[in-house]
């Protein structure tokens, strides 16, 4: 199956059921997605597909097969880091850090789509859950994030 992974085509030998998690993780070797609970609660596993953020756990590989798929590997690199990903490291969001490829492509689905979003626009967005409990520093990283960007 052809899928387009980061701006690439890329040829994945899966069973057309398996959720997009796997094939990224296990056939793609991609491990930036995170598995968190398998049933699209946790939003561990978000992706962005067509610009939309979507729990991967549970979206077959044939839902995606044309479509634009966006994995945290292509959101920004370190010498060059995403808006968001300088402003979690600025605002110190990442504690144990599982939830955080997940939260950073719920964020940037919801910056493409609202540029400068209110507090009540990211609650409503981000709904991934953090053990940690820094959803504070992950809504102020936001709005750094979108402040930087304007």
């Amino acid at each position: 199956m052809e899928l387009n992974i980061n701006g690439k085509s890329v040829q994945a030998d899966a069973d057309p059921d398996m959720p997009l998690l796997w094939v990224l993780r296990d056939v793609l070797n991609m491990t930036g997605t995170k598995f968190g609970c398998g049933v699209a609660a946790c939003g561990a596993c978000t992706v962005r597909v067509d610009g939309q953020a979507v729990r991967s756990c549970v979206t077959p590989v044939t839902a995606v097969a044309g479509k634009q798929i966006q994995t945290i590997e292509s959101l920004g690199t370190a010498d060059q880091p995403h808006a968001l990903q300088a402003a979690w490291i600025a605002e110190q969001v990442p504690q144990c850090g599982y939830c955080q490829s997940g939260m950073l492509m719920a964020a940037a689905a919801l910056l493409e789509k609202i540029p400068k979003p209110t507090d009540a626009d990211i609650d409503q967005a981000m709904t991934n859950i953090c053990r940690c409990g820094t959803y504070q520093r992950v809504r102020a990283a936001i709005h750094r994030a979108a402040g930087a960007a304007a």
